[in-house]
């Protein structure tokens, strides 16, 4: 088997780069090797790993048609084993065939369809209370504002909790958990298991394993609770009362690993996403004005959740999630049985990975790329194929449809109360942090005007 070429460095220095700057990496790779490329970047004696960015492969990996690839020739295997310290073994995204899907089935309807338009009001709430106390001429880091929301989110909408002690308790705690997890530094312990040794509180690994308790405490107290009350329309009570084909539910365990999936994929990811948005509406004020505009169409007996249909505010989370992705890849597929992909034959063991960032800037697809252009989606329509910012396949982010939900009432909520100008503080550059990629810290707005008369229909 002839592997796609590659950087011929060794593993760990390609390991390195893709740790400090992977969407460069990434780039780089792309423009010298081409659409598909082989790295090491799961150690010297680890399978290749191969990343695809041409719709057609991407297609066929998430076995899309007939023929292409069928799914029983790929297979999760363990990839996700860096994450199952922070998500447990039960969590949805380390399992594979019949037991991903029962989970699937599970987790599915209390965070799609229906149930979203319950949410709105809370996630409307949050956005204004996060922001009552901003005044004109504050100068403000828009993400530490969106990562409050998304938490407040998080804790009302998926665990029901209301203003208390358990409330105060896992909010706090799970700020400085999540600050330290997703630090790059912090990070990097969870791909190297040499550096996962608990040497007492002070060590890096015994703290983070001290802290994971903590929150494990709460959150089993949580479901407890949830259990005894059994009448919630949150999302874990609706996870309680769900029901496998087979009529059993979940236990407290599979419970607690994905709601702790849902918080570590849904929290960083969901508030870089929103900041993202107000960097790029504010790095072009005309698009912030259409946008603006559009809002105001809203009648004075319109609820927030009608925003979230407005077509130029969808086009421009879309174009914002195309060029900053939830994540720079979709979940990877083993090689199971030999597959050949346009023209590629790989052999079992294989690793493919269909390259989110790299496939929605390809200037084929997305001519001007790097052109923050939301009229692209009212234009055409793109292929889960070609646009697949949160994953795609039968391994698409279960979040995805409440994460978008929450973006668009937040950007409604913030735009209608506030005007903003974008702060003079030099470039801001794309940052690893965790999973995800951030703006730099040196993006802030300024406050030019508190509306005296806000939206009427979002307030």
């Amino acid at each position: 088997m002839k592997l796609p070429d590659g950087p011929r460095l060794m593993s760990p220095l390609q390991i390195l780069q893709l740790v400090i700057d992977p969407p460069k990496y990434l780039e780089n790779c792309a423009d010298k090797y081409g659409d598909r490329f082989t790295l090491r970047v799961l150690g010297n004696n680890s399978p290749p790993v191969v990343f695809f960015s041409h719709p057609e492969a991407i297609e066929a990996i998430f076995a899309g048609s007939e023929g292409l690839c069928p799914a029983d020739q790929l297979e999760l295997g363990r990839i996700t084993h860096v994450f199952e310290p922070l998500t447990g073994p039960q969590s949805l995204i380390a399992k594979d065939g019949s037991e991903h899907q029962r989970l699937r089935q599970l987790l599915m309807p209390p965070l799609h369809g229906k149930q979203l338009p319950r949410y709105g009001e809370a996630i409307a709430n949050i956005a204004h209370s996060v922001t009552e106390n901003w005044s004109v001429g504050d100068c403000i880091s828009i993400r530490q504002y969106t990562a409050q929301m998304s938490l407040q989110t998080i804790l009302q909408v998926v665990l029901g909790l209301g203003p208390g002690y358990l409330y105060d308790q896992l909010q706090q705690t799970l700020e400085t958990y999540l600050e330290w997890v997703n630090s790059p530094l912090n990070s990097l312990q969870f791909f190297w298991p040499a550096l996962q040794q608990d040497l007492g509180a002070a060590s890096p690994w015994g703290k983070f394993l001290r802290q994971r308790q903590q929150i494990d405490d709460l959150i089993y107290t949580v479901i407890a609770d949830r259990r005894r009350e059994a009448t919630g329309e949150d999302v874990l009570s609706l996870l309680i009362s769900a029901r496998d084909e087979n009529g059993e539910g979940m236990s407290d365990r599979e419970l607690r690993d994905q709601i702790i999936t849902l918080l570590l994929l849904g929290y960083d990811t969901t508030a870089s996403a929103t900041a993202w948005v107000f960097y790029l509406i504010h790095q072009f004020p005309h698009i912030r004005d259409q946008l603006v505009a559009e809002l105001q169409t809203l009648g004075s007996d319109s609820d927030p959740t009608q925003a979230v249909q407005l077509p130029y505010l969808t086009a421009v989370c879309r174009e914002a999630l195309r060029l900053h992705p939830i994540a720079l890849i979709s979940q990877p597929r083993v090689v199971r049985e030999s597959v050949t992909i346009r023209g590629d034959r790989f052999e079992p063991g294989t690793i493919l990975v269909p390259c989110i960032h790299l496939a929605q800037m390809r200037s084929q697809t997305y001519p001007e790329p790097k052109k923050f252009r939301p009229e692209r989606f009212l234009e055409r329509r793109f292929s889960p194929y070609e646009y697949f910012p949160f994953g795609g396949g039968s391994r698409s982010c279960i979040g995805m449809a409440l994460s978008l939900f929450e973006i668009k009432i937040i950007l409604a909520i913030v735009l209608s109360r506030c005007q903003f100008s974008l702060a003079d503080l030099g470039p801001v550059r794309p940052v690893r942090r965790g999973i995800t990629i951030v703006p730099s810290d040196n993006f802030k707005l300024i406050v030019e005007n508190i509306r005296s008369s806000p939206i009427p229909s979002l307030v």
